[in-house]
């Protein structure tokens, strides 16, 4: 067996469900909605399945998806691509990194990983032979500071893996940050591989900043989007790329021998859903604050120290006020004890560098919330 797979053990995301499901406890931890998904989103692919091609499509994929994720992305966030050589399609953004860590990486290429992150980057970077170089982000901010950047890369350096918003924090990187990590990959002459899966699911009047529109960096990043995080329908797993020719050349012979091409159907829905107009993006945002808002009240209101929620559908809590050191132990008791299943962030961390922060997930029906919050209560009044 390949060593690298081999050895890794069973993510803390399994671990807490399987939780879950064998004690019927509440599942805050898994991130995804309660919501099935707009339905006229899921009724476009529905007719396009009964209705439409359902053979191999192209393999970066079909043209009016295409079209479409350009010209969205042209209307929110300003950039100008070119649909037919500068964005691809891919089943799921995780097929999407696969893709660009295979492509761009070579053995014994550094690679700059910004920790806590998705546990997915670490693993993909080792298979590509890459040698990490972490940088590791500090709570309650999670911010990049020049010389945490400046001990990561190096001439060596070839690849930066930034995650923004980021999943596990529900941080919104400030321009200053954006601006900083820019200036390294211009120095360094590095490619950023940019998950912005998150991109529309940002609060309080933000709006999402592309590193591909940053200065210098048109030529030297792959942005990486979701319809699955766009439209909550995690289940469907279309991803975007989207990176200047000379770079989306070699990601799509990387793509060609991973999955080759994505669901048609799935496809002709997604270019349906990102052609809507400003109301549904706005209302879906207004709807997460509604419950981010409403499940932050509830568990400040018990005592607990929450770091606030920027974007994602996630919000954090800092456990070292109710005397706590260990996240994993917390959340096993959690959700053992309490009924409530959350994910401890130092599973995001290589080293597990933090251990006092511990992640929930709010994009849920109301009177879940509600019964979560009910079965916390005890939490706080036990540590103290």
């Amino acid at each position: 067996m390949n060593r690298l797979f081999a050895n890794l053990p069973t993510t803390v995301f399994e671990v807490m469900s399987s939780l879950a499901r064998e004690t019927g406890a509440i599942n805050l931890g898994q991130g995804f909605p309660d919501d099935p998904g707009p339905e006229d989103v899921r009724r476009a692919a529905a007719d396009a399945v009964l209705n439409g091609y359902n053979q191999y499509p192209s393999m970066m994929g079909i043209p009016e998806l295409r079209t479409a994720i350009a010209a969205h992305y042209k209307h929110w966030q300003g950039l100008d691509l070119d649909a037919n050589t500068e964005v691809m399609v891919t089943s799921g953004a995780t097929e999407a990194l696969a893709g660009a860590i295979l492509g761009i990486v070579e053995p014994g290429d550094e690679v700059v990983l910004f920790e806590p992150m998705y546990d997915a980057y670490l693993p993909l970077v080792r298979l590509a032979g890459g040698v990490p170089k972490f940088v590791t982000l500090q709570p309650p901010h999670f911010r990049l500071t020049e010389e945490a950047l400046s001990k990561a890369f190096s001439p060596k350096t070839k690849a930066v893996l930034f995650n923004n918003p980021l999943n596990p924090t529900a941080t919104v990187f400030s321009d200053s940050d954006l601006a900083l990590l820019a200036e390294f990959c211009r120095k360094f002459d590095a490619i950023a591989i940019s998950d912005e899966v998150w991109e529309h699911v940002v609060f309080d009047g933000r709006r999402h900043q592309p590193v591909l529109g940053l200065e210098g960096m048109r030529d030297r990043s792959v942005k990486i989007g979701s319809a699955g995080k766009i439209f909550s329908l995690t289940g469907w797993k279309v991803g975007f790329v989207c990176a200047a020719p000379h770079i989306m050349k070699v990601l799509a012979k990387s793509h060609q021998f991973l999955t080759f091409t994505t669901p048609p159907n799935l496809q002709a829905a997604v270019a349906y859903g990102l052609a809507k107009d400003n109301g549904y993006f706005e209302g879906m945002r207004t709807n997460f604050t509604r419950s981010r808002d409403r499940f932050t009240a509830g568990l400040r209101t018990l005592g607990f120290d929450v770091i606030p929620s920027q974007g994602t559908y996630f919000l954090n809590i800092d456990i070292s006020a109710l005397g706590e050191t260990d996240d994993v132990a917390f959340c096993r008791r959690l959700v053992v004890e309490h009924g409530v299943a959350a994910i401890p962030v130092s599973a995001f961390y290589a080293g597990g560098a933090v251990k006092n922060v511990v992640r929930f997930c709010f994009a849920k029906k109301d009177s879940t919330l509600d019964a979560g919050l009910e079965r916390l209560a005890d939490v706080v009044k036990r540590a103290a």
